[in-house]
């Protein structure tokens, strides 16, 4: 079964829940567009979070969904709300959503964890999750270390054991990448950088700009030394981070590179010391388009992809 027929969307994508890009303005134009939209709670508070949802709900009355970053200090808050507001879909990551699956199942509401490695996949299906979405290191923002081509295959023979679909992610924005990833066992896809320069996606011109001229080798993983890895365009900062974290630097000592970064990125358009989170596809991506021509462009080329191969 595919993606769009668990979701009941037209397309089988679901957009990464980006925090401080994913709002609920956002996840209702994704949704609009065909797509799943979710609204990324990962900066938010639980206030902010509810008003969000409101503000999604009352732009569609297609189906959208709440991602979770349960490192945030109101995740259970959030996991309440989810509830309360009768949200149809959740995605999680940063953490263990083991305490919260039992209420959002009995609330009808369908639970995708993602993840980035097998032994995470299997202890997520053994909570009675509804699937999987495996999320490979090309993506943008926090990483694992497995690449999404050897991760995808991985996860879809583990999940058989509890007949579960897994979504790819990572690494995908064209049909070529969307055909591989559904030869690889997947049911869908989730997207994230190739979203960034839609025209309804509200972060500054100026980070869409430094994706669309980012070339193949041009996004960096700062934190692996430290264990918390996010890959990033590079930039004054980026360099700044990685020399700093290679030459021993302390915890403290890196904060203050990050504090604020993604913000500074997002809403202020600093190019040079804000964070700009985006997967390795950046070099791809050549100009800014509605989210519904992304749509079906992804899914068009995935078609013609297909047929081509049989016909050769």
């Amino acid at each position: 079964m595919r993606l769009n027929e668990i979701l009941g969307t037209e397309f089988p994508f679901i957009q990464g829940g980006m925090a401080n890009i994913a709002t609920g303005t956002f996840a209702a134009a994704v949704s609009n567009a065909g797509a799943l939209g979710l609204i990324g709670a990962g900066g938010m508070t639980a206030d902010m979070l509810r008003e969000q949802i409101h503000i999604c709900r009352s732009l569609t009355d297609k189906p959208f969904g709440v991602n979770i970053m349960l490192m945030n200090p109101d995740a259970e808050k959030m996991a309440h709300i989810v509830v309360e507001e009768k949200v149809p879909v959740v995605t999680t990551g940063a953490g263990n959503p083991g305490a919260y699956v039992p209420m959002w199942k009995e609330a009808g509401i369908k639970v995708f964890p993602v993840v980035p490695a097998v032994v995470l996949a299997r202890r997520m299906a053994g909570l009675g999750v509804d699937g999987i979405i495996a999320e490979g290191t090309e993506s943008g923002g926090h990483v694992g270390e497995m690449t999404t081509m050897a991760l995808v295959p991985q996860v879809v023979d583990a999940m058989k054991e509890y007949n579960l679909p897994v979504i790819a992610a990572g690494g995908i924005a064209d049909g070529r990448q969307l055909l591989a990833a559904f030869a690889l066992g997947a049911c869908g896809a989730q997207l994230g950088t190739c979203l960034l320069v839609s025209e309804e996606c509200p972060v500054h011109e100026n980070y869409k700009n430094a994706v669309l001229k980012a070339k193949d080798n041009d996004t960096v993983v700062t934190g692996r030394i430290a264990g918390t890895p996010v890959r990033i365009l590079k930039n004054k900062m980026a360099r700044s981070y990685v020399a700093q974290e290679k030459a021993g630097a302390d915890k403290m000592e890196l904060e203050k590179y990050t504090l604020g970064s993604l913000r500074r990125a997002v809403f202020e358009g600093d190019t040079d010391t804000g964070s700009l989170m985006a997967g390795q596809v950046a070099g791809m991506l050549h100009e800014i388009r509605p989210l519904r021509t992304i749509f079906e462009e992804l899914n068009n080329g995935c078609i013609e992809r297909l047929h081509q191969l049989e016909q050769e």
